[in-house]
């Protein structure tokens, strides 16, 4: 069976078209077996089994949300609301969190993940990371990553997300820990590692034995970088050769450069710095650079409980001084390319027919009117829906 989706006023492919956004106007779109079969003007669409009207709105492809942290048990509104009130943001917050996942059943914990990403997906967000991380043990890091592995396969290991409360005082130990036993746990059940470098958490001596014990068990990298300072982490990430370097808040002038010599994504989380109150970055020295950058949730309890791309794009256009266009290819593209993913992010013929239907005329409408719900209609692998299943590959 094939659908055509006709009458789009603004299409934002992310490939071929006008601008940042590879614009086409007037378009038409043809799916068929959950990918995209035909892209061009809706006057030269080819026949169809059915046809959808989009009388005149804006299409845009699935977010691709490479920053989550959607498995974990607990609350933190005490916290935010403390935050709020003048108390400043630490990594140790982490750990209350810890407590309350650990306490919590696979089930539970899978019911939650469920509610987040149907709200997520309600939003526009149509492929999504999840990492583990508030285990720190090997028993709930398993636990956490095979709940992960219900919803996506990108699946991160993120045993060095802060050191484990009760090994405090033997941060050698669980180093050791999360680079040998914990890791060998983890590598059949993820995709990625990643390692939270910043103060409070791992330093770069650490992030580097780590992140290279999990480059030898066949994962990806991923890191958390430079979020709270200049901590020599970003150069470390593109050193490796990971994939994404999250948060980026304080880039050096080497690390921009070092960014845009390679194919590290730079991921921006504006939820965490409109949850923390730290400073935005910016992105002028990345765009003159020539860097690659990206646009992530960050979704967590702690420091950016949002599941809202839209969100996060009004924000990156607000205090991040991005354009509408580089901030919604950032939350597509952007992510996509953080993932290493070619399938996603874009609306092209072969990648999956994961689109969204906007009740705007233009995309511009994510930033120019933000807080509204816009998102009308989602397709995911070429079938509406308004709840996040499982899909392989």
């Amino acid at each position: 069976m094939s659908e055509a989706i006709v009458n789009i006023g603004l299409l934002a492919t992310m490939d071929d078209g006008e601008g940042l956004m590879g614009l086409i106007r007037d378009a038409a779109v043809v799916i068929e077996d959950g990918r995209i079969a035909w892209v061009g003007p809706s006057s030269e669409a080819p026949a169809s089994d059915t046809a959808f009207d989009a009388e005149g709105a804006a299409v845009i492809p699935g977010f691709v949300d490479s920053h989550t942290h959607a498995v974990f048990g607990g609350d933190r509104s005490a916290e935010f609301d403390a935050r709020m009130s003048g108390a400043p943001y630490t990594a140790g917050g982490i750990r209350s969190t810890v407590a309350a996942t650990r306490a919590a059943s696979s089930e539970e914990l899978a019911a939650r993940t469920q509610r987040l990403l149907d709200e997520a997906l309600r939003q526009g967000t149509t492929t999504a990371e999840i990492k583990s991380g508030y285990g720190l043990d090997v028993e709930t890091e398993r636990r956490l990553l095979e709940v992960a592995g219900r919803f996506t396969d990108e699946v991160t290991f993120l045993g060095a997300h802060v050191v484990a409360p009760e090994m405090a005082e033997r941060r050698a130990e669980y180093v050791d820990l999360v680079a040998g036993t914990m890791l060998d746990t983890a590598t059949p059940l993820a995709r990625w590692i990643d390692v939270f470098c910043e103060e409070g958490a791992f330093d770069v001596a650490e992030t580097r034995r780590i992140l290279e014990a999990g480059r030898g068990a066949g994962l990806g990298l991923r890191l958390h970088a430079n979020q709270l300072t200049q901590s020599g982490a970003a150069a470390l990430g593109v050193e490796l050769g990971a994939a994404s370097i999250d948060h980026c808040t304080f880039l050096s002038d080497e690390d921009v450069d070092a960014l845009a010599a390679s194919d590290t994504v730079a991921t921006f989380v504006p939820g965490a710095e409109f949850s923390t109150r730290q400073p935005y970055p910016r992105i002028d020295r990345l765009r003159d650079a020539g860097a690659t950058w990206a646009i992530a949730s960050d979704c967590n309890p702690g420091s950016s409980f949002t599941t809202s791309m839209p969100f996060c794009i009004a924000l990156a256009v607000r205090d991040m001084h991005m354009t509408p266009s580089e901030a919604i290819r950032a939350a597509t593209l952007g992510g996509a390319q953080a993932l290493r993913r070619i399938d996603v992010g874009r609306i092209v013929p072969g990648a999956r027919a994961d689109l969204v239907l906007l009740d705007a005329p233009d995309p511009v409408h994510l930033a120019y009117r933000p807080g509204v719900p816009l998102v009308s209609r989602v397709w995911r692998d070429g079938v509406v829906t308004d709840r996040w299943e499982h899909r392989a590959g």
